[in-house]
């Protein structure tokens, strides 16, 4: 697991390698940002606050990418589709 610094913030991440690419996942205390192999109709399920990116093989462009996808959770928190996911996160913190 490695520790993401956002701001005053820490976050989790995760990755895991696959056959082709990266399953990355932030984690923050509310809620996560995950990568495009996430379904956001499981974290609904769930009742999980989750955004997802797509076309991201890093952290970094994780944060910077636009967020495609909101659970339901997540849009109660205030996480809109369109926002990066450094501000999706930040939400969720």
């Amino acid at each position: 697991m490695d520790k993401i610094q956002i701001e005053n913030f820490e976050f989790s991440g995760s990755t895991i390698e696959m056959l082709q690419g990266k399953l990355l996942l932030i984690q923050g205390k509310v809620g996560m940002l995950g990568c495009g192999y996430f379904n956001i109709a499981v974290a609904d399920k769930l009742g999980s606050a989750m955004a997802t990116v797509s076309g991201v093989s890093c952290y970094d462009d994780m944060l910077s990418a636009r967020v495609n996808a909101v659970s339901a959770r997540a849009a109660e928190c205030g996480v809109k589709i369109g926002m990066t996911g450094k501000e999706a996160l930040l939400i969720m913190k």
